[in-house]
């Protein structure tokens, strides 16, 4: 419920979790005031942060009074230039060269349900009823420039999403600098800050750090939202657990260059912003025009890092994937790569299947190497028609034996590359990203296609198109193997060069829009070299993504664990793989490997060409107790027990059924000691006033023993990468 109050001249967004309180200061200023837990009635909008008198913080001109100061009063969407030295959330260059803005307030707006955001991912509503928007008009009586910025709450989640739109309604083009999608100002710095940085094969490390006075700057600038940060800020308060504590997270519905930034003033107080990276980017606005922000998820929890995780998991799996996979449980698939590398033909493949089959596995994933001439990585990236040396007779009668085994069908793509040498970069040289004069840089043999512009979009979605109508593939995995450098566009004009990186995304997005639209049947899986764009813009698009090229186990306990905190086991895709690990060198159990796995969506990138008895049995069992629990597992609630990051030597989470009816609880043993203390799990989840009976034991144990004083393991696990899975159900 959205409410305005006239007489103290406040919005008050509620449900009957969370509250976010804005004001308007002396009918001119947007303030904010508060954002947590549930107030009924609120009744202090104009307790502002007052200024000493001795202060260098200057006050806005003709103002009444002379101890409010933009400097230091809690803004929801500060400008630059006007008296407000701290970060702002957009900044403008005018025709005349100046760039001072100074918002006031205009006018506003409450409607019914949630409004899409033109040409980018957004969260959503089912119904009107599902959600009610806020749309405030800011304007600079002086420059003409006019902001709108969006609120949308919704109902049964403690969740506002935000966004800004700009419009110029003066004579006079202007230039956008920086233009964020939301800034949040909070009234102290009693906060640690999450952020999840990494790298290729190591992507999402969690950190928590205290905020201290000064600016800290997470961000991209690679083209995409990157292996090494998340478009996401996280707050707590440093008593805050996984299981109680307040915690608040930010995350930007966007795929590209990004920036979150935490500011602690001097006067202790916190600000956080989050948007498209001001760094490289340029926006020209002609008269009339408008630039819509991506959209910025703001959750809060009260209970905790899981309370925080179990309202974005909802918000994902309900408000933001679309399409028929939304609510349907993920087939287990078998990937050949790590099998036959570039090295296969039909022969191979079908024994591959054949083999795939034999143990339990639903789809057969054919990964790079299909297409044009590749036999490496040095070529046809662009040519998106079937490798006729590999595939004399066409990939159809693969296809066609394959599914006559009951099995699906997917194939690998890398739909925004070129290669130097393929057919499109014959015939379209220009059709890459360049500055026209630097010499370009290579990433994986290939570079990156202009998206922004649409007759290149227009070839990629004939080729696929053309080739998905005669082929009847059911999923696709969609790859992206390097990172962007010489941004520019061989068509735009030079005052729109730096508008190239946000364009290329728009440009992506209208491409996967067209497509997914056209192939509604086909589930589509993000990959970017691992998890090198995973972001919710393209699980907007692709309702699940490659977690990490890193299949190791050990590995993958600790990147699955941080990556649950913002996304459900549903969207993460995790494979058991071959020992010795082919990233890490690492041996780890087929048990662990298989629960790791069953942790996301269950698949193998085992080498299937050549059999292994006493592997296989494992394998068969490890598919036919998914297939049994896939439900549980793939749309239960998640639940963080023990943090490999603070716990280096173990870690243990567990997944409990939406009727709390069931559970399944894994304990991963990751180093093991001599003489080790006894170790006991607390649960979490549980109906405190049922009996469970857990597979392990013959005695029925409460749901409040269970959570309260826990279950030790006995035995123990006494040996390095392996774990243990315990089946909890609930008795009538």
């Amino acid at each position: 419920m959205i409410t305005w109050n006239a007489e103290k001249q406040f919005f008050h967004l509620q449900n009957q979790q969370v509250s976010y309180v804005l004001g308007i200061a002396h009918q001119r200023y947007l303030v904010h005031c508060y954002w947590g837990k549930r107030i009924a009635m609120f009744s202090q909008p104009d307790d502002y942060p007052k200024l000493d008198r001795s202060s260098f913080s200057p006050t806005p001109a003709d103002w009444p009074d002379r101890t409010f100061s933009l400097d230091t009063v809690l803004q929801e969407y500060p400008g630059h230039g006007a008296g407000d030295y701290r970060e702002p959330a957009f900044e403008v260059r005018y025709a005349d060269g100046n760039q001072v803005s100074n918002l006031h307030y205009v006018s506003h707006r409450i409607i019914a349900g949630k409004p899409p955001l033109e040409g980018l991912p957004a969260t959503w509503s089912d119904s009107p009823a599902e959600a009610e928007t806020l749309l405030i008009t800011l304007a600079d009586p002086v420059t003409h420039l006019e902001v709108e910025l969006s609120y949308s709450l919704f109902r049964d989640l403690p969740v506002v999403a935000r966004n800004a739109r700009f419009t110029n309604r003066s004579n006079q083009p202007l230039r956008l600098l920086r233009a964020l999608s939301c800034a949040v100002d909070f009234p102290d710095s009693e906060f640690e800050q999450i952020q999840f940085p990494g790298a290729w094969a190591r992507e999402r490390q969690l950190h928590r750090q205290r905020l201290n006075p000064g600016i800290t700057m997470l961000d991209s600038k690679r083209g995409a939202s990157s292996t090494h940060q998340q478009p996401f800020i996280g707050l707590v308060r440093p008593e805050t657990t996984e299981m109680q504590g307040e915690a608040w997270g930010l995350h930007l519905v966007y795929s590209g260059n990004f920036t979150a930034r935490t500011e602690v003033d001097a006067y202790r107080q916190t600000r956080i912003l989050l948007g498209i990276n001001p760094h490289g980017f340029g926006w020209q606005l002609a008269p009339q025009a408008s630039f819509q922000t991506p959209e910025a998820v703001l959750a809060w929890s009260d209970k905790g890092l899981n309370g925080l995780s179990h309202t974005l998991h909802s918000l994902y799996r309900d408000h933001l994937v679309r399409g028929e996979h939304r609510h349907k449980t993920r087939p287990i698939l078998a990937n050949n790569w790590e099998s036959t590398y570039f090295d296969f033909n039909e022969q191979k493949l079908l024994r591959f299947a054949h083999n795939a089959k034999a143990l339990g596995v639903e789809l057969l994933m054919l990964d790079d190497g299909w297409f044009g001439e590749r036999n490496d990585d040095t070529s046809s990236l662009g040519d998106w028609f079937v490798n006729r040396q590999k595939f004399p007779d066409g990939l159809r009668p693969l296809i066609d034996q394959v599914h006559a085994l009951e099995m699906k069908f997917g194939l690998w793509f890398e739909p925004e590359m070129i290669s130097r040498r393929s057919e499109l970069f014959a015939l379209h040289p220009d059709w890459i990203l360049t500055t026209g004069l630097q010499p370009l840089s290579e990433g994986r043999n290939q570079y990156i296609l202009d998206l922004g512009r649409p007759e290149v979009r227009d070839n990629i979605l004939h080729q696929m198109s053309r080739f998905l109508d005669e082929h009847p593939v059911d999923y696709i995995k969609w790859d992206m193997n390097r990172n962007m450098t010489e941004v520019g566009s061989s068509t735009a004009p030079a005052e729109q060069q730096q508008e190239t990186a946000h364009r290329y995304i728009l440009g992506l997005y209208a491409l996967l829009e067209s497509l997914t639209e056209r192939f509604p049947h086909i589930l589509f899986e993000c990959c970017a070299g691992g998890g090198g764009r995973f972001d919710p813009g393209m699980l907007y698009y692709m309702p699940q993504a490659w977690v990490s090229d890193n299949t190791d186990a050990a590995s993958r306990v600790h990147i699955q664990y941080s990556t649950s905190v913002m996304y459900p086991p549903i969207m993460q895709c995790a494979h058991v793989s071959e020992v010795p690990n082919h990233q890490m060198g690492r041996s780890t159990s087929m048990d662990m490997r298989g629960a790791v796995a069953m942790s996301g969506n269950y698949g193998l990138m085992l080498d299937l060409m050549h059999s292994n008895s006493e592997r296989d049995d494992v394998v068969r069992q490890q598919i036919a107790f998914y297939k049994q629990h896939r439900q549980l597992l793939q749309f239960g609630t998640f639940w963080r027990l023990v943090s490999p990051w603070e716990n280096t030597d173990f870690a243990a989470w567990m997944f409990v059924s939406p009727d709390q009816n069931e559970a399944l609880l894994m304990g991963f043993s990751l180093v093991s000691q001599a003489s080790a203390p006894l170790r006991k799990i607390r649960l979490a989840g549980l109906d405190p006033q049922a009996f469970y009976q857990v597979d392990t034991s013959p005695q029925p144990v409460g749901g409040d023993e269970l959570m309260y004083r826990g279950i030790f393991i006995d035995p123990p696990l006494s040996c390095d990468y392996i774990s243990r899975t315990w089946h909890l159900t609930r008795l009538p």
